[in-house]
């Protein structure tokens, strides 16, 4: 068994809100006793916020360890406290190791020095060696794609072109443990493969990761584990596939039916208004839509210009952002008034899981004049179970295909072929 290099226990983070404003000089007090004599009796407010209570970790060498949760969920502060940028307020924690940390994408960045000053500066603050620096140089440059820019001060950089720098230092320490917050989510997504492919070859490496991110594909490429942080507690572990499904579950908010009476308030514009999107299952009122459930899609806007050629184009993806199928309906004029269009995912279809539909309304084939995202969710449960499988089977669609199966040749027709021959 691997060796255990990060031990935490009881891990806490609190922070006092109310208090920092508070001044400490002698003015101030006398002003505040001229303006409000009484407030010298009243104590300021004084409240206890925990971004973090009561997490125990350990993790082994050559883990990924994926940390998954909202916005103000610990995460960030996990790190810090592991990575040593912040103390904990209980609990300890032990890293057996050299630690990396690319917490912060672009750290002591300066905008006056060219991309090479700041190769060398960013790297001396990450930890790295002046010799290692020049040693990695001209890879880290190329990772970047930035050879014709190096000499440059980065204050004349895009913001992509700073970033993939920024993220090309980071990405070439060699630690044997690395903590990574969030950088898959910077510079487009050509870049973003990369940083991931970078991430991957790490990790064989054996290197120890833990890994934040919202990025749900990439987590359950990379990790060997996850960690699901509520509310600055671990509410599950284990799995990623298992875990991010859970998070993923409890986090859907179902919403068969989006209907706009006020059409100031509809989402569209002068051209184009809608009045509803609705998910009806051809099912019983009250059961659940299951994977062999036939579902009607229905759309319906108002159009405010008579004979204009529009169609509507349904995109139907899961919760991890993966576009499941995009489908349109047929190209027309359309008259000005309530248009409806209709379209029918059949059952034995769609895989057990969450999706939402994204919906848009195209202008003579080539101009998009209306976006709405999240328009209607749903849930698709398992349905009856046959045989002994009691699993998920992969990938976002399941579609019931027509088999043929044929003997070709069996056991009772060759011992028929051999007596023939007399043999």
């Amino acid at each position: 068994m691997s060796t255990v290099v990060i031990h935490g226990e009881n891990l806490g983070k609190s922070y006092h809100r109310g208090t920092l404003q508070r001044s400490t000089l002698l003015r101030d007090h006398l002003s505040s006793m001229l303006k409000s004599p009484l407030s010298v009796f009243r104590r300021p407010k004084d409240e206890t916020f925990w971004a973090l209570k009561d997490v125990s970790l350990e993790v082994r060498e050559g883990e990924v360890l994926g940390l998954i949760g909202g916005n103000g969920a610990g995460k960030t502060t996990l790190l810090k406290i592991l990575s040593r940028i912040t103390k904990p307020t209980t609990g300890w924690a032990e890293i057996h190791g050299r630690v990396g940390s690319l917490l912060e994408v672009g750290t002591g960045f300066h905008p006056e020095l060219t991309g090479r000053e700041n190769t060398f500066l960013s790297g001396a603050i990450l930890g790295m060696a002046k010799s290692e620096i020049k040693r990695k140089f001209d890879e880290i440059v190329a990772f970047a794609e930035l050879e014709q820019f190096i000499d440059t001060p980065v204050k004349h950089y895009s913001s992509g072109m700073y970033v993939r720098l920024a993220f090309a230092v980071a990405a070439h320490l060699d630690p044997e443990i690395l903590f990574v917050d969030e950088v898959l989510a910077v510079g487009d997504a050509a870049f973003q493969k990369k940083c991931l492919g970078k991430m991957g070859n790490v990790s064989r490496q054996g290197r120890t990761i833990v890994f934040v991110s919202h990025n749900m594909t990439a987590l359950q490429r990379l990790c060997t584990r996850v960690v699901w942080l509520n509310g600055g507690k671990v509410t599950d572990a284990g799995d990623p596939r298992k875990v991010i499904e859970h998070y993923l579950q409890t986090n859907a908010v179902a919403n068969l039916e989006s209907v706009w009476e006020d059409n100031l308030a509809a989402p569209g514009n002068e051209r184009v208004r809608l009045r509803s999107v609705r998910v009806l299952p051809q099912t019983d009122p009250g059961e659940p839509i299951t994977v062999h459930t036939p579902l009607r899609i229905e759309f319906t806007y108002l159009n405010y210009v008579p004979d204009t050629m529009l169609n509507v184009t349904m995109i139907l993806n899961n919760l991890e952002e993966i576009c499941v199928f995009a489908s349109a309906s047929d190209f027309a004029l359309r008259p000005s008034g309530l248009i409806r269009h209709t379209a029918e995912i059949p059952g034995n279809f769609l895989n057990a899981g969450s999706y939402y539909i994204n919906m848009l309304i195209v202008k003579d084939a080539a101009t998009g004049i209306l976006l709405e995202n999240n328009v209607v969710a749903f849930e698709v449960v398992e349905g009856q179970i046959v045989g002994n499988w009691y699993g998920r089977l992969p990938g976002a669609v399941r579609p019931q295909l027509k088999w043929v199966s044929e003997a070709i040749e069996t056991d009772d027709s060759r011992v028929s072929t051999a007596r023939n021959l007399g043999t």
